[in-house]
């Protein structure tokens, strides 16, 4: 409502602009006053002209105000200081409206967007650091889709990778098994109620300290490690069938993992279908045509097909425009000396660096490769099916790829290599995919002192000093995403247990679920992206301050004001159809109730900005705050004993459209609203 409002004023204010000025292309900025007393809107539009027109600010936004004259739903506009124009918004009729409706706008340009997040190497259990990505990756396929956009959500899985190759160095060398004993191994696992994700966490910090544990035997090892990963890319052998056998069962467990803080994906794009669907080939025939790599025959990436680095002189990222607006196609610079700080993409014993992958598998992501996967399926939701690539498939499968905008969710470590894919599709022309490809980065997760004891870790004085311990999987120092959520479940689970036990076991096991994901996805979310989290027990499952818990601890409340009235907070919303609440608005004690509905109407708005940034802390910090703006209202304001019967449905309809735009704002963070708590 606030959001749609604010549209409407812009588009008067620019209407004016044409009017009085002949001015087509200004855009319109309107800023939220740091106080209510000087409304709900203000800008500075007529300091951003005033050089333009040359005249005073003041002047500019007299005959602004002037021109605008009577706007529906604005009670008025004022001039404020040197030329600050603000609007106030007509109280009673905004509440009207917002009561009766709380549609989201229609995009103006609804897209196809992909959304890939998550790809965890399939070596090892989830740990804490990979819930970070999956968390913010989901959310904001949820905000996406809340917004009116097509959204596919695609998890990239490397399963022909070093890391994978590891596991597999450690089982057949370590563990001495065969293929068929690596199949029995798996079979005894299961029968014995343990988890090859689990099993593969200790495995892969042991082999880590293998290649180095012995100094004359680590040349040896490391070029096992090598053969390993050759043979997995090649196919066709024993060492591969490992590798597919294990990497996929560990698959299948990160998405029952994910699947516990309802996280599901429709696409399983895979590595070893990139190879040997040869998009690689495709690619390098369109990077070679375009001048985009080139053979270097000097230096140290002798024999090596190279690119120039994105940020780099005479990257095609700073090439000047042409004067008609289209870029200028690259042209092989001059090469007096060799570029040592060229990127890589094929070695020169020709395999394929991640980069060179990378550009393919995305020049797939917005249909320019001119090949496809084929599908079958993998995974079974509840409503539908996730499926992954495969070389041969099932005929009829969703149509993926094809995007026009996508979203990477990977963290800030890979910037560089992110930043080269892109590099590359501007150098072949492609520069308006390469506009609309973004990386979602973000920091690691680390664990508080306090969390990693909890954990049973031995931490170090010197480390208990530290703001926060980083964990490392080569070390096996970290959290397993299962055993983080099955904590966070039983410190919920007994509180539950204490606080309701007339509910049934059932009963209390979905709200303890539901309370523990709550506590984990808000924590996740309520930092900026760029921000280093450390995690901690006691700080995430508080029913005080900016956690999960408090905001189902608002709705809870809220549905505790309906019990008790007998009411509903559908029928208190309509109970106000025709009401004059106007007077109610404004003057002595009403700020506070004002202050809730016009926080609620802002939850449009904030979903708009967080797709606009990429920024989904955004609307974590909006629903915590419309939960301590009804903390602060509900303190002041009797609602269940108000005696005057207009302001009563006012209180109680103020409780309604808080519980509606808070349990909104949770379901797009993937957040449930427990009954109780």
């Amino acid at each position: 409502m606030y959001l749609r409002q604010q549209k409407q004023l812009a588009e008067r204010i620019r209407a004016a602009l044409r009017s009085l000025y002949q001015i087509a292309d200004e855009t319109v900025v309107l800023e939220q006053p740091p106080e209510l007393a000087f409304g709900e809107y203000a800008t500075p539009i007529a300091f951003e002209l005033a050089r333009r027109l040359r005249k005073p600010p003041r002047k500019i936004a007299e005959e602004i105000v002037a021109a605008l004259g009577s706007v529906p739903g604005f009670a008025s506009l004022e001039l404020a200081g040197a030329g600050y124009i603000n609007a106030r918004l007509d109280r009673g009729s905004f509440v009207q409206s917002f009561a009766a409706s709380a549609e989201v706008p229609a995009p103006d340009r609804p897209i196809h967007a992909l959304v890939e997040h998550t790809s965890i190497n399939p070596n090892k259990a989830a740990h804490i650091g990979h819930l970070r990505n999956a968390i913010l990756g989901d959310t904001f396929v949820r905000l996406l889709r809340a917004a009116g956009h097509k959204v596919d959500v695609q998890n990239y899985i490397d399963n022909t990778g070093v890391q994978v190759a590891d596991v597999v160095v450690g089982l057949m060398h370590l563990e001495d098994l065969t293929l068929a004993s690596v199949e029995e191994l798996m079979d005894e696992l299961a029968e014995d109620g343990e988890r090859i994700d689990f099993y593969c966490w200790d495995l892969y910090a042991r082999v880590s300290q293998w290649y180095d544990a012995d100094p004359a035997e680590a040349p040896a090892r490391r070029k096992l490690r090598l053969d390993t990963l050759h043979a997995i890319e090649a196919g066709g052998n024993d060492t591969a069938h490992i590798a597919e056998l294990v990497s996929t069962a560990i698959l299948r467990r990160h998405l029952e993992t994910m699947l516990r803080i309802d996280i599901e994906y429709d696409l399983l794009p895979r590595e070893s279908e990139i190879l040997h669907l040869h998009f690689w080939d495709l690619a390098f025939e369109q990077l070679k045509a375009k001048g985009v790599l080139y053979l270097e025959t000097e230096g140290r990436n002798k024999g090596c097909w190279v690119m120039k680095r994105a940020g780099s002189e005479g990257s095609t990222s700073l090439e000047e425009e042409s004067r008609s607006g289209s870029p200028v196609p690259p042209v092989p610079p001059v090469r007096p000396a060799p570029d040592e700080d060229a990127k890589v993409i094929v070695r020169s014993n020709g395999t394929v660096t991640y980069v060179g992958k990378d550009i393919a598998y995305h020049l797939w992501k917005f249909g320019l490769l001119g090949r496809d996967f084929a599908y079958r399926r993998f995974f079974s939701y509840r409503d539908r099916e996730c499926w992954i690539s495969a070389v041969t498939g099932e005929p009829d499968h969703p149509h993926f790829g094809g995007a026009q905008a996508i979203y990477n969710v990977i963290d800030s470590r890979q910037s560089d290599p992110q930043a080269n894919v892109i590099e590359a599709l501007r150098g072949l022309g492609y520069t308006e995919q390469a506009a609309h490809y973004t990386h979602f980065s973000y920091e690691m997760v680390a664990l508080t002192p306090r969390c990693a004891l909890e954990l049973g870790y031995d931490v170090s004085p010197e480390d208990q000093a530290r703001p926060y311990i980083e964990v490392s999987g080569r070390k096996g120092f970290g959290v397993k995403a299962d055993d983080l959520i099955d904590k966070l479940v039983a410190a919920t689970r007994a509180e539950v247990d204490s606080r309701h036990p007339e509910l049934s076991e059932a009963e209390r096991d979905a709200t303890a679920h539901a309370i523990a994901v709550g506590a984990l996805r808000y924590f996740m979310l309520r930092f900026t992206r760029n921000s280093v989290i450390a995690f901690d027990f006691k700080d995430a499952l508080s029913f005080e301050g900016e956690t999960g818990p408090y905001l189902q601890y608002a709705v809870v409340r809220t549905r505790s004001i309906f019990r008790k009235a007998g009411s509903t907070p559908e029928e208190a919303l309509a109970a106000l159809s025709g009401v004059d609440v106007a007077p109610y608005l404004s003057g002595p004690g009403a700020e506070g109730i004002w202050e809730v509905w016009l926080r609620a109407a802002k939850t449009t708005l904030l979903l708009d900005q967080c797709i606009q940034t990429a920024e989904p802390a955004y609307l974590a910090k909006h629903a915590f705050q419309l939960a301590q703006d009804f903390s602060n209202f509900y303190r002041l304001h009797h609602i269940l004993s108000e005696e005057d019967p207009v302001r009563k449905k006012l209180l109680l309809a103020t409780a309604a459209v808080t519980q509606r735009e808070l349990i909104r704002s949770l379901a797009w963070l993937g957040i449930g609203a427990p009954e109780v708590m």
